[in-house]
């Protein structure tokens, strides 16, 4: 043996094409590998660094290194062979693995990007196209879904006293009259709001829901009630709801596509955060069913600017910043009143 051969590792040397294995050594020179067997003799098999194949590094399986001829040697001792292999500038897996990290990075990256352009360009498109083809038996469908999720993950029975929800479906489908749909278009229920508090949203069949935290807040003042229901019929005449419930169910799907399986758990949650995220809309969509509301309600002969004070008693009481409230869905600003209050001159209106 040459003096500068070291000794890596012992093992088993298995010839080209045959399953027979005979006790043998693994031995460098440099940057050549080659095997000698126990018994002693000539090396058995040899080849260079660029030229042999060395297995990745699993746990505790046997290291594998297979040389030009198709022989191999097999070994159990991968620290021996991941030292040799290190000082020679070849890493093996843990080599590999700093090599895919930034591939991984870069793929995660893409991934997400184009989820992003996704839900930026290619949902609203497809939104647009579903709200056109959507019939009316769906949106039933898709209003009864999400009304049961919510009743199941957040509202309980409505404690407002029967003769106060008559009081308010009377003034409200004295307003409804006036809209596109009708009264008949439209079925107003009362629910207790919960964690989500005083609040109203629309579904796109035309059902509306208003909870009793927000009569409570209203104090009395029927104008301020009905407003807020006008503003949510708005909602529904300009098909704000259904949008936003295929928006909130591509997002959903969109997290699904990228987390792949994510149990009956996971799906409930995206279920009723769907459903959350349908209460919400775009400033654009709330300033246009305000507008609605503010001509349903001089139609009517109600005070038209009363879903502008709605605003300021939620920002009132409840603070500019107030959770779980109709701010979270329906944000009101000072530059959203004064609009209310202009539109309402726009159109020649009275109000107090």
């Amino acid at each position: 043996m040459a003096s500068d051969d070291k000794r890596i590792a012992s093992g088993r040397w298995h010839p080209p094409g045959s399953s027979r294995a005979e006790p043998a050594l693994l031995l460098g020179a440099g940057k050549t590998l080659y095997v000698r067997l126990e018994a002693g003799g000539d090396p058995v098999s040899f080849g260079d660094l660029a030229r042999i194949e060395v297995s990745n590094r699993v746990g505790r399986v046997p290291r594998r290194i297979t040389f030009a001829d198709g022989s191999l040697f097999e070994t159990e001792d991968n620290d021996a062979v991941d030292t040799w292999l290190k000082r020679h500038g070849k890493r093996g897996f843990v080599h590999e693995l700093e090599r895919f990290h930034p591939r991984l990075f870069v793929v995660v990256l893409a991934v997400f990007l184009f989820a992003g352009l996704i839900y930026r360009y290619a949902v609203p498109a497809l939104v647009e196209v579903a709200v056109l083809v959507t019939p009316p038996a769906v949106t039933q469908w898709m209003a009864s879904g999400t009304l049961l999720s919510l009743d199941q993950a957040v509202f309980s029975e409505s404690r407002l006293p029967d003769a106060r929800q008559t009081e308010i479906r009377a003034a409200f489908n004295q307003v409804a009259a006036f809209s596109a749909r009708g009264v008949s278009g439209y079925n107003l229920n009362f629910r207790h709001g919960g964690v989500i508090g005083p609040n109203a949203f629309a579904l796109p069949d035309g059902t509306l829901v208003i909870t009793d935290e927000l009569i409570e807040l209203a104090e009395g003042d029927m104008d301020m009630i009905v407003g807020v229901l006008a503003h949510e019929i708005g909602h529904v005449e300009e098909e704000h709801s259904l949008r936003q419930l295929y928006r909130a169910a591509g997002m959903a799907g969109l997290i699904m596509l990228i987390a792949g399986d994510v149990g009956a758990a996971g799906e409930d949650i995206l279920t009723n955060g769907a459903a959350l995220m349908s209460l919400s809309h775009s400033r654009d969509a709330e300033n246009e069913a305000d507008r609605i509301s503010v001509e349903l309600m001089a139609k009517a002969g109600r005070d038209p600017r009363a879903i502008g004070r709605f605003f300021a008693r939620l920002e009132e009481k409840l603070g500019l910043d107030g959770d779980s409230s109709f701010l979270s869905t329906h944000p009101g600003t000072a530059e959203r009143r004064q609009a209310i209050d202009d539109h309402a001159r726009a159109i020649g209106a009275g109000g107090n």
